[in-house]
């Protein structure tokens, strides 16, 4: 079978101000200072309080969250969509008309508005990371779609972190399979020690499909950068390049925007694990990958199968499998998580299925096989609800910076190990990466 590895790494040399002065904003800056001091003695929100939200992408996933919160609100919730912000100007200006919102060219002008409470942040995953800094500087709560990085920003990862802390804004993954009780359920049952010292997870994503030629489609193939579209803050901090309009609308097929599945799909797959393990950050990581199936897109770069191998300090090892060339009907899978993980410790394994969570002694061990059953599924609706609940209390998410931190780490290592032909460490002391 044929079989294409990942292509050798680059560094990228945009820096940061660079990023900002091609994106035309370096004019907003006194507009997020003024929003931030504005929102500096912000007190927490009442119950009766609305919640003003601003949407910041109105591609195909910044119009679902469009319309899940506007089913909360018709539900009764106190919410209103208030700003959207999109680089492509026919796309915002549909949504603004449709909710009769304000419609921002430049983000920052819409993290400016003080009628906006809270962001989603639905954009390319390159971007995620310096619209989510930017968000809590201007005194704003964040949604942030997944990956909450590129695979090659650890260090913006690492900055953007420590930025979400310093701010005391609430942060929530956009991973919303965190909103199933069952990993809740599990944990405290692994930390009651019903599986004994945890020693191996699997978990994955299986599927056939390749989303970045029929699930992006193109939405004008005459577009051009200028007034209707920003090129340069599409770009942000990825190599500079011509414009090209498949790079534009079907960007997750391109390695400068997206990784493929080990940061597509795997959050979903590993964010309840890490979690379930209360892991921190690993000691080593061996990642591959290969396009195996897709090799008729002539444009796509990133692969279509992607195996990762995460060895922690706490003796425990996670492997995180899948491919979209296959999947298996008869294999149990959770919502957006995929294949359901399974947990192995020395005394038993904790498995599920769509009902409930099982357990099945190690041989020898004294433990009975057990089944519990999951409260409730997965429901984005509850993960949106979830944080603006937070919102209110102050109090941490679901899916909070640092879980994210911790899962988007192991992944972005993997592709670099994959990309690199060797394994991938973690330096404690220093906090980096060290391929």
């Amino acid at each position: 079978m044929p079989h294409h590895t990942f292509s050798a790494f680059h560094a990228v040399s945009s820096t940061r101000r660079a990023f900002l002065r091609r994106s035309g904003a370096l004019a907003g800056v006194a507009g997020l200072a003024a929003a931030t001091a504005a929102r500096a003695e912000d007190k927490p929100l009442g119950a009766n309080d609305r919640i003003g939200i601003g949407i910041i992408g109105c591609g195909g996933r910044g119009r679902d969250h469009i319309n899940i919160v506007k089913g909360m609100k018709e539900a009764g919730a106190k919410v209103e969509i208030v700003a959207v912000s999109d680089t492509y100007r026919p796309r915002m200006a549909k949504q603004a008309e449709a909710l009769k919102a304000k419609a921002y060219f430049d983000h920052r002008e819409l993290l400016a508005d003080k009628s906006v409470d809270l962001v989603c942040i639905a954009t390319p995953d390159h971007i995620h990371g310096y619209q989510v800094i930017d968000a809590v500087r201007a005194g704003k709560d964040v949604y942030c779609e997944k990956p909450v990085t590129h695979w090659r920003q650890y260090e913006l990862t690492k900055r953007m972190v420590a930025e979400v802390k310093k701010s005391g804004r609430i942060f929530q993954l956009g991973s919303q399979g965190m909103s199933n009780t069952a990993w809740h359920q599990a944990k405290k049952l692994i930390q009651e020690g019903i599986i004994g010292q945890p020693i191996h997870a699997e978990c994955g994503y299986f599927r056939v499909g390749d989303w970045g030629e029929a699930g992006m489609p193109i939405d004008d193939p005459n577009v051009k950068p200028g007034e209707d579209l920003n090129w340069d803050a599409f770009l942000g901090d990825a190599n500079k390049r011509p414009f090209d309009v498949s790079r534009y609308f079907r960007w997750r097929l391109y390695e400068d925007y997206s990784g493929g599945p080990a940061t597509d799909l795997y959050p979903h797959s590993f964010t309840p694990v890490v979690y379930m393990l209360g892991v921190g950050m690993p000691s080593a990581v061996i990642g591959l990958g290969s396009i195996s199936r897709y090799h008729a897109c002539k444009e796509r770069e990133v692969p279509d199968t992607a195996n990762i191998l995460a060895e922690y300090p706490e003796k425990t090892t996670v492997a995180i499998l899948g491919t979209q060339g296959n999947n298996f009907p008869g294999e149990p899978e959770l919502g957006s998580v995929g294949r359901a993980p399974t947990i192995r410790g020395w005394e038993g394994t904790i498995s599920f299925d769509n009902q409930s969570i099982i357990l099945t002694p190690a041989e020898g061990s004294k433990r009975q096989r057990n089944r519990w059953p999951i409260e409730h599924g997965e429901d984005v609706r509850l993960h949106w609800q979830n944080l603006l609940d937070c919102c209110r209390t102050r109090t941490q998410p679901a899916s909070p910076v640092d879980l994210a931190w911790h899962t988007q780490t192991v992944l972005q290592m993997g592709i670099l190990s994959a990309r690199a032909g060797k394994a991938a460490r973690f330096d404690k002391e220093t906090e980096s990466v060290i391929v």
